[in-house]
């Protein structure tokens, strides 16, 4: 969440301003003297205690309102909104920027008794109000809202600064003090972990275990007091949200005290939460349990993707900070979240399976992998491939997560690749100029194929709901490569972050050379979830060629708690059998590249300028019921209109229909059919993979 503040280091002497149009903090600003004998119907007076900010207010005046932005308690009357009395009432106010609150007294005469009501800043949003320059409001995590009014805007602004300085300074150190404690936990039990099985001092040794046991207990303490300080008015009325908030979209409608419980199955919607029932002859006919055979699809049938569901909408995130702050506080320190089901509003508009399809937005660097002359070019080209495709994936700068997909649930789709564009596939080097240093297509590719285009198909299915995993397959028949992976994703709260693991493995096939290329995916994690959520990936990932020997590892690094870039990856291509690095690389993974080559050369890429080839999908009415766009329809309809509860009802209906045929299924026996993926040991395989239909050949270098 932006606090509409930005500092600028920690000195007193750093800075920020207010802007009066905007309410926004850009500079110094003054304190504004008591004024005890106004009586003006919009308020009192304000002082600061530091004498700093008055003494610079007698020159500040004639270039705008500037404020100091270290901390200082600040004290003066406000009107306040009431539905007591329905309307304003004269309140004396205090911040105590120490404890992170706002307090107020009847009058400043009460001031050293009980305060009449107490906000927890930390968490909170503060907001200048539209309807005039006077009035502002103070939204604590708890759900609980003061409205409040000023004399005038520059007393508003000195309010509104003031507040909001506090409330990122408490809420920053908050979440300091959980990662430190956190990391200091992992530490402990690492080393534990590490000791031996047996011998003097053992892992196993009975006061050691009980001392990672009541660690792990003192987290999960520490992380509920986290947040029932920002939760303390909901705690008091026996765990729910004050009036006026709900817990409507946390679906299915059950006790969150049942629902949240960590590897515990979904129950299904009572009868007093019982979403829309669907008929059972309606539910088979539609799950495609009579028609799971493999549909060919006709290419001429898919048109060039027009959907734009743009994902930088933060608006329903900050409505809604009250409900998941309660979410969150249901939660436990490594919870597994597969579970768990979250609130509709955070759900960008598309399945899982289209985002995986995104990550083949630039189809012309994935077949120019095939034109390398040798196997050191392909697996390097395979690495820029690799690299450059996570930055589409993601819609946004806005952590959201995709719709979990249903059982069953198919995505088709398809790339047309002017040949031109994989003969000079464009990048740049150091220079910033344009480089073609890719093969030209074979006189027998050409002879195969149309005359201007290369087509990608792809297609993914959802081959398993517990645990939830995903099979996917892309091909380019004419120029004989194809890759198929499968991928669990396991997601886990970690307590100031969700981390995502992404398991599995992906293969990638070049039949004109006879190769296979191994790759895995980094781990996804959504950050700062309790202001503004965002995503950076992390872990090691390997891609191995056994046949060339060729193999590259790349890390993708976190954000360090103190100072560091955010969304660096570095990586290195090597030859195994002479141990020798022939291409290095660092820059950011959705911003610049830089490939350094064993000759010395250079090449940058800035993924934020690559080409993106639109995919081609069918119109809905062409559609499978079970294809994502069709089957979600309802859901993106809705949140395309900033329907929360239709799309929630909506999403709700599908998710009880997967229940019910589930359990269906596990009382008569019967398993799940997949569509198009078949099982091979721990991996799914698609039905008709390209390797079975074209022969591999192995060709001489």
């Amino acid at each position: 969440m932006d606090f509409g503040v930005k500092m600028q280091g920690g000195e007193p002497g750093s800075t920020v301003k207010v802007s009066e149009s905007e309410g926004k903090l850009e500079g110094l600003a003054p304190a504004v003297t008591p004024n005890k004998n106004s009586n003006s119907s919009c308020g009192g007076g304000i002082s600061s205690s530091s004498s700093s900010s008055s003494s610079s207010s007698r020159g500040g005046s004639a270039k705008g309102w500037q404020y100091s932005d270290h901390m200082e308690n600040v004290y003066g009357y406000l009107m306040k909104y009431t539905n007591l009395v329905t309307g304003w009432q004269y309140r004396f106010f205090v911040l105590n920027n120490e404890a992170g609150l706002l307090e107020y007294f009847v009058n400043e005469q009460s001031r050293n008794q009980k305060p009449r009501g107490t906000l927890q800043l930390a968490g909170a949003v503060i907001s200048p109000s539209d309807e005039d320059s006077h009035t502002f409001t103070v939204n604590a995590a708890s759900g609980e809202q003061y409205k409040l009014r000023a004399t005038d805007a520059k007393e508003r602004q000195h309010w509104v600064s003031r507040l909001q300085i506090c409330t990122q300074h408490h809420t920053e150190a908050i979440g300091k003090m959980m990662s430190h404690a956190e990391g200091q936990q992992r530490d402990l039990i690492r080393r534990i972990e590490c000791l031996p099985a047996s011998g003097h001092l053992s892992s196993l040794d009975q006061d050691l275990l009980m001392l990672k046991a009541t660690s792990m207990a003192t987290m999960n303490c520490l992380n509920d007091c986290f947040h029932i300080l920002q939760l303390q008015h909901a705690s008091h009325q026996k765990g729910s949200l004050p009036s006026g908030t709900t817990i409507e979209w946390l679906e299915p409608k059950i006790p969150l005290s049942n629902h949240y419980k960590n590897g515990a199955d979904p129950p299904f919607a009572t009868e007093q939460s019982k979403p829309v029932a669907v008929p059972e002859d309606q539910s088979v006919a539609e799950s495609g349990l009579l028609t799971r055979e493999p549909e060919e699809v006709n290419a001429d049938d898919e048109v060039e993707d027009t959907c734009d569901n743009k994902e930088d909408d933060l608006g329903a995130v900050e409505e809604q900070r009250s409900v998941i702050l309660h979410l969150l506080s249901q939660l436990k320190l490594g919870m597994d979240l597969t579970r768990v089901v979250l609130p509709t509003f955070i759900l960008e508009k598309r399945s899982l399976l289209e985002m995986y399809a995104d990550f083949m937005s630039h189809p012309d660097l994935f077949i120019a992998i095939t034109n390398g002359a040798t196997a050191e070019d392909r697996m390097i080209r395979f690495v820029e491939y690799y690299l450059t495709s996570f930055h589409e994936g993601r819609k946004g700068a806005i952590a959201k997560k995709p719709y979990n997909p249903i059982i069953g649930e198919i995505f088709h789709c398809s790339w047309k690749v002017p040949k031109s564009d994989v003969a000079s596939s464009v990048t740049s080097n150091s220079s910033t100029q344009a480089v073609t240093n890719h093969a030209p297509l074979s006189e027998e590719a050409l002879s195969q194929v149309g005359p201007d285009c290369h087509t990608v198909r792809f297609v993914a299915e959802q081959v398993s709901h517990h645990p939830p995993v995903s099979g996917f397959y892309a091909e380019c028949a004419e120029r004989k490569m194809c890759v198929n992976a499968h991928v669990w994703t396991k997601s886990k709260f970690l307590g100031m972050s969700i981390g995502v693991t992404m398991v599995g493995e992906g293969i990638l096939s070049l039949l004109e050379h006879g190769e296979e290329y191994t790759f895995s995916l980094p781990c996804a994690y959504a950050r700062s979830i309790l202001t503004v959520p965002w995503v950076e990936l992390g872990g090691k990932v390997s891609v191995n060629c056994a046949k060339t020997g060729y193999s590259a590892s790349i890390t993708f690094h976190t954000k360090p708690f103190y100072g560091g870039k955010v969304h660096r990856v570095t990586g290195e291509v090597k030859h195994n059998l002479t141990n020798t690095v022939v291409c290095r690389v660092q820059g950011e993974w959705n911003s610049v590249l830089e490939f350094t080559y064993s000759n010395g050369e250079t090449k940058n890429v800035d993924v934020t300028k690559l080409a993106v080839t639109k995919k081609r999908v069918r119109p809905l009415e062409k559609q499978d019921p079970f294809e994502s766009r069709r089957l979600w329809k309802d859901v993106t309809d809705s949140l395309r209109e900033s329907e929360i509860d239709k799309a929630t009802e909506h999403k709700r209906t599908l998710e009880e229909r997967q229940r019910t045929e589930e359990r269906h299924r596990t009382e008569a026996g019967t398993p799940w059919k997949t569509k198009y993926f078949i099982k091979e040991g721990d991996g799914w395989v698609y039905h008709k993979p390209l390797w079975k239909i074209i022969p591999t050949t192995q060709p001489a270098e």
